[in-house]
């Protein structure tokens, strides 16, 4: 399970658990405002910020020719594109500042941002426990669009990128440009673009009046694959190894540098 599902919105776990530690951050520094009078919120917030904006900026820069192909994109934090390690030194070095700038925050401070990192850390294991990784490819059959059906297994011997989408959904359209460039810069890699309930005429209208010409366009008119992959929300992307495990998942819009991220590393684990 890689999400939440409240009613109709959908919320991926990978931002609950930091908002989960953000908040439980700011519940320990408010009990210490209440209890000694001393306010660590606004120290703790710089902190926040100054960590997400250093997590971002360091992806960005990792990835910074992808952006520069479209550079509004280094604004769009919907594809999930940070470098977590990035973010923690940044906020310890404007936590140790504050620190040494008003002492009689040392306590409160350094209780909250442990709490929070806790809290976070404990999240990560949860979720992590809760989507297993070295999960086979499903032996699925689908129907091709243009006819003809598709055993995936054939695509075994080279990563595989399988992405659950729908053309009424706006985040997979937003997408769908990124994941067709990666897959014509990618030809070492699989890419299965797998359209969720639809029928083969309104995927082929969608595509040509997107100007979109994707390889690999399979169709699963009975969510047969929705559930055998346990998508829970669209877009879903899987990341397969060349044997066929499962590496990776990302519920949610992808960006093109947050796809050459993830195969990135599909092609470190050969």
């Amino acid at each position: 399970m890689d999400a939440i599902n409240l009613g109709p919105l959908v919320l991926p776990l990978r931002v609950l658990a930091p908002l989960t530690a953000l908040l439980a951050a700011n519940l320990v520094a408010w009990l210490w405002q209440r209890r000694r009078g001393v306010d660590a919120s606004t120290a703790l917030w710089q902190m926040t910020l100054w960590g997400f904006v250093a997590a971002r900026a360091a992806f960005v820069l990792k990835h910074l020719e992808a952006y520069l192909q479209s550079p509004l994109g280094m604004l769009d934090i919907r594809d999930g594109g940070f470098i977590a390690f990035a973010g923690l030194l940044a906020g310890c070095a404007v936590g140790f500042e504050q620190l040494r700038r008003h002492p009689a925050l040392r306590r409160p401070l350094t209780t909250a941002a442990l709490a929070g990192m806790l809290v976070w850390a404990g999240a990560t294991v949860a979720i992590r426990a809760s989507q297993p990784l070295n999960v086979p490819l499903p032996a699925l059959a689908l129907q091709r669009l243009g006819g003809g059906a598709v055993d995936l297994s054939r695509f075994k011997g080279r990563p595989i990128v399988v992405n659950l989408w729908a053309t009424w959904c706006p985040p997979c359209r937003r997408e769908m440009p990124a994941l067709t460039a990666a897959q014509a810069a990618s030809p070492d890699v699989a890419f299965l673009f797998v359209n969720v309930g639809e029928d083969g005429a309104t995927v082929q209208r969608y595509l040509q009046e997107a100007g979109l010409t994707p390889q690999n366009v399979l169709l699963d008119a009975t969510r047969t694959a929705a559930r055998a992959f346990d998508a829970v929300g669209y877009p879903t992307t899987l990341f397969y190894d060349r044997h066929g495990m499962l590496a990776g998942r990302h519920m949610g819009e992808l960006s093109r540098a947050a796809v050459d991220e993830q195969l990135g590393k599909l092609r470190e684990a050969r």
